[in-house]
């Protein structure tokens, strides 16, 4: 029987809190693939050497598993990425996993979790679904993206749109990195009469952008930024891969996985 491997590839945390988000869906891909030998890939070797020197857990990357399954023999490899929008990260391992085509007869990638209008339709209802009550006519939710250089950062603007064309009109998605910033989005909310902003991440993991970024003590963390600017802030602490819409979401685009 030919071998099959599973390969699950994540940016990484060295939070052990937000290690739960990335767990979800790696254990949602395997239970949809239990035919599969599964194996975990992290992209950040920053923290990947963090990890090994706080914890001494070995994570490997994503060549050094390739590597591994072409010595054990693999012949099918099915690889799942859990990025967010497919930017620089998705450019990169599609160049790794290229290198590797003469070498593994068949690899096969599903899609970031933003790609085709349905997934921003399925992604919107799960974010909506994760927020304690209806907003209110001065309330907002206030989404936080990581944001890229990459033209993908488009992905962040058309969430929004897809937001309020499903009637979440009091919805406002930002970037850390990139365009749109916090400060448009607080004069969007100004303009709004908004009096009550829900802050969440639109981040996979809640990690180090969520604790220090978003809700940090910090003064230019954004829940600091929102409340001296005169709003009442609450914080949703949770990365989306804790959404179980989201892992299944992940598990359906590996269903539909592309060849290489």
């Amino acid at each position: 029987m030919a071998k099959k491997a599973l390969m699950v590839v994540s940016f990484g945390s060295s939070y052990e809190a937000a290690m739960a988000a990335i767990e979800n869906i790696e254990e949602t891909c395997k239970n949809a693939f239990p035919d599969y030998d599964f194996f975990r890939a992290w992209t950040s070797g920053v923290i990947a050497r963090k990890l090994k020197k706080t914890k001494g857990i070995d994570v490997l990357n994503p060549r050094e598993v390739l590597d591994k399954l072409v010595e054990e023999g693999y012949e099918e490899v099915l690889c799942q990425p859990t990025y967010i929008i497919g930017g620089i990260e998705v450019d990169k391992l599609t160049v790794i996993l290229e290198e590797y085509r003469d070498r593994i007869p068949v690899i096969r990638t599903g899609k970031p979790l933003l790609t085709d209008e349905e997934d921003y339709e399925t992604v919107c209802r799960a974010v909506m679904g994760e927020l304690p009550h209806p907003l209110g006519e001065k309330e907002a939710l206030v989404l936080m993206g990581h944001g890229s250089e990459h033209h993908a950062n488009n992905t962040y603007f058309m969430f929004e749109d897809m937001m309020r064309d499903m009637g979440y009109e009091r919805t406002f998605v930002g970037t850390v990195e990139g365009f749109p910033r916090l400060d448009y989005i607080i004069r969007r909310l100004k303009r709004n009469r908004i009096e009550d902003v829900i802050l969440m991440p639109l981040l996979i993991v809640a990690g180090i952008h969520v604790r220090e970024d978003l809700a940090g003590e910090e003064e230019d963390s954004w829940k600091s930024v929102i409340d001296r600017e005169g709003f009442r802030s609450s914080v949703i602490m949770e990365g989306l891969g804790e959404i179980d819409a989201i892992a299944a979401h992940f598990a359906e685009h590996l269903r539909n996985a592309e060849q290489i």
